[in-house]
């Protein structure tokens, strides 16, 4: 009871005392054979008790020009039920789509709280500095730059950059990660997050509408609007449907007495026909799985923008996947120095770092940690050649590094390093300096994700702009067998659209990346997932599944799950239309009576929407 809102509890009060009613009602006529005047004093008290609002409600709609909803055919039917002298059939229909009503509207609510729990990250306040004392104010009211102050307990309202304090947060409400993160000062933040033990200092550096916790809401308030094939379907079904099988009624109830006779039987059959025929448990529990199973994704940190992308997902061929910072950590050492005859490993690590000072890439910072330049002014012509190298000028001297392709259309490479996950050459004018390995950690639940895609029967792929052995070796290590290495940007796109073009009927392809430099395979694959992309624009806006952490075995849940809502679905669309059609048939031959279409409406739609509840649980 405390899961129910107040007018669920109003409403539950009322399906209790109509069948309360229609219990006393059977009650005394068994013992007492009652008249009709008692009777409809009876049974008229539970009618208007139990479908008062369906009576409002339809008589509304026929103002407002919307006749063919399910208030006004329970209406008719139960109305008509009551003129034939169906006394007590006309209540328990009414009753009982009272009881459905109530079960849709506890299963939508329980989908809305585990939404809301999502929610609840939207931070209310935040502290900021003002003339030296500590205000509340709205979180859309601090500009990037502001220091704010976060209390132990209190949600971080903004993302920003520690300045002062250490401490623990919990960023379960974001990642799905339930073990708290320690952070200092230095480190980012984002929205959403609690800060669980000490007071911290916080340097705003987005404004409210661009941070981590507006992008999760913007993301979950849209989702409703991508709806999947199942849903436009049952959209689609229902306006067709309803006025085919309205006419059918019609045709039972007016055309069939003039060639049979028996009107009043012909009446009772169609209003039978009309009670069967409401399409309730279509139009709920289709929807209702979905938003379910939305809402039981986001408890895991995982956000799916719409339907659409579940029922996708859950149609999955091939997974195909980036290597860097999607497989692997992206934290890369230096393994080893390689210097070519004459040179030293110093000269080495000076050089590659100057070419690479002005690049951001993670290969290029780990270098540059290693030997940093002292005078950047002196460094000039600097240009990035995507996926294969830079170049650098340093007083006069042109320095070069990057893969071997790269380095050696300048200069011939002295020797090329074997089974090592990245290896950097360097050239200085047509001089080969030497070579540079750097290993790239491959995330723990990398293999895993592989053997769980093996076992669900889906292929998988590797799309890298890194060198074949680099390539070849995570791949070798993860036992992945079709791997596509030293591909540009535009390579990459050519790839998956081969892989794409060679996909079955009805089946997709998934690409996962780090959502920062893949956008456009991203939104070239049937799914584009985002990896690692808390804090992360880029991946946000361009994939349509954001696993909110750096978990990739996630997909296999997410996988999962979205099967398991497909099924639920289809099962659902075949059980109400089978039973529905069954009994309509048999209605309109006479061989069903009101409590079979009782059944046929409210049962069927009770049993669907208890089989919808199991995508809140994966």
């Amino acid at each position: 009871m405390s899961y129910l809102s107040r007018s669920q509890k109003f409403n539950l009060l009322r399906i209790a005392v109509s069948l309360m009613l229609l219990a006393l009602y059977f009650t005394l006529n068994s013992l007492y054979k009652l008249n009709l005047c008692y009777t409809l004093l009876i049974l008229t008290a539970a009618y208007i008790i139990s479908g008062c609002d369906v009576l409002y409600e339809a008589l509304r709609n026929i103002f407002r020009g919307k006749l063919l909803d399910e208030n006004f055919l329970m209406s008719i039917a139960t109305v008509g039920a009551f003129a034939l002298g169906d006394y007590s059939e006309a209540v328990a229909v009414m009753v009982f789509y009272q009881v459905g009503e109530l079960f849709q509207s506890y299963a939508v609510g329980k989908s809305r709280r585990s939404i809301a729990e999502l929610m609840d990250i939207c931070p209310e306040y935040a502290n900021v500095y003002c003339d030296g004392v500590l205000k509340s104010v709205e979180p859309n009211e601090v500009n990037v730059g502001d220091i704010i102050v976060v209390k132990p307990g209190e949600k971080i309202p903004l993302d920003g950059i520690v300045q002062k304090g250490t401490s623990r947060l919990d960023t379960s409400s974001i990642t799905g990660e339930s073990v708290s993160s320690y952070i200092s000062e230095g480190d980012t933040v984002y929205s959403g997050s609690i800060n669980l033990n000490s007071l911290l200092e916080i340097k705003v550096t987005k404004t409210y509408e661009n941070s981590t916790v507006s992008k999760i809401l913007e993301l979950v308030e849209e989702a409703s609007f991508n709806k999947s094939k199942s849903e436009n379907f049952i959209t689609a079904f229902s306006k067709v449907y309803t006025p085919i099988v309205v006419g059918f009624a019609l045709a039972l109830a007016l055309i069939m007495p003039i060639f049979l006779g028996a009107f009043s039987l012909w009446l009772k059959r169609a209003l039978i026909f009309l009670v069967v025929s409401c399409p309730c448990a279509l139009v709920i529990s289709v929807p209702l799985s979905f938003f379910a199973a939305i809402g039981c994704a986001s408890s895991r940190g995982i956000l799916i923008k719409g339907s659409n992308w579940l029922e996708l997902l859950g149609k999955a061929q091939t997974v195909v996947f980036d290597k860097t910072g999607t497989l692997t950590r992206g934290n890369f050492t230096i393994t080893s120095c390689n210097p070519a005859d004459g040179v030293d490993t110093e000269a080495l690590l000076f050089a590659a770092s100057a070419c690479e000072y002005f690049s951001d890439h993670p290969i290029a910072n780990v270098i540059k940690e290693a030997s940093p330049i002292k005078y950047p002014e002196k460094i000039s012509g600097f240009e990035n050649f995507a996926g294969l190298g830079v170049k650098a000028v340093y007083e006069g001297k042109i320095f070069r590094c990057g893969n071997e392709k790269y380095i050696s259309s300048y200069v011939k490479c002295g020797f090329e390093v074997a089974d090592a996950p990245s290896v950097v050459y360097v050239c200085e004018d047509n001089r080969f300096l030497g070579c540079i390995v750097v290993s790239d950690e491959i995330k723990p639940q990398s293999k895993e994700i592989f053997q769980d895609l093996t076992k669900f029967g889906i292929s998988s792929a590797i799309l890298t702009g890194d060198r074949q052995s680099s390539a070849a070796y995570v791949a070798r290590e993860l036992g992945c067998t079709d791997v596509r290495s030293e591909l540009l940007p535009e390579d990459k796109t050519s790839e998956l659209q081969k892989i794409i073009a060679s996909k079955s009927k009805g089946r997709s392809v998934v690409y996962v990346g780090d959502g920062i430099n893949d956008a456009p395979v991203l939104a070239m694959a049937d799914v584009g997932i985002a990896m690692g992309s808390l804090g992360s624009d880029a991946a946000i806006e361009a994939a349509d599944i954001v696993i909110m952490d750096d978990d990739i075995s996630k997909i296999s849940f997410a996988y999962s799950l979205c099967r398991k809502t497909n099924k639920i679905v289809r099962q659902n669309v075949a059980f109400a239309i089978g039973i529905k059609l069954l009994v309509m048939v048999f209605a309109a031959i006479g061989y069903s009576n009101m409590w079979a279409a009782i059944f046929a409406d409210v049962g069927v739609a009770v049993l669907a929407i208890l089989n919808s509840f199991r995508c809140f649980k994966n």
